[in-house]
């Protein structure tokens, strides 16, 4: 298996976030709506996609439940 870039936590933290807002307009819901399908603060989504916060493995699943998709869609982007 090929070794990933080096790239920092926090620039994995904006990526992946940015995926998250991506996902969660593409299906049409606001910040207020998945956070009641995930009974998940809207701050904490918000700050999710900011990438200001690390989440938990459990957060991730909650998330992709809510968005109906399987947990590994919410990790398929790019690297740069």
């Amino acid at each position: 298996m090929e070794m990933a870039k080096e790239i920092s936590k926090e620039d994995f933290l904006k990526v992946f976030g940015n995926n998250l807002k991506e996902t969660r307009l593409e299906k049409k819901l606001s910040y207020r709506q998945l956070a009641q399908r995930c009974d998940i603060d809207y701050s904490h989504i918000s700050r999710i996609e900011k990438g200001e916060i690390n989440i938990q493995l459990s957060t991730v699943l909650e998330l992709a439940k809510g968005l109906e998709l399987h947990p590994k869609e919410l990790f398929h982007f790019q690297l740069d």
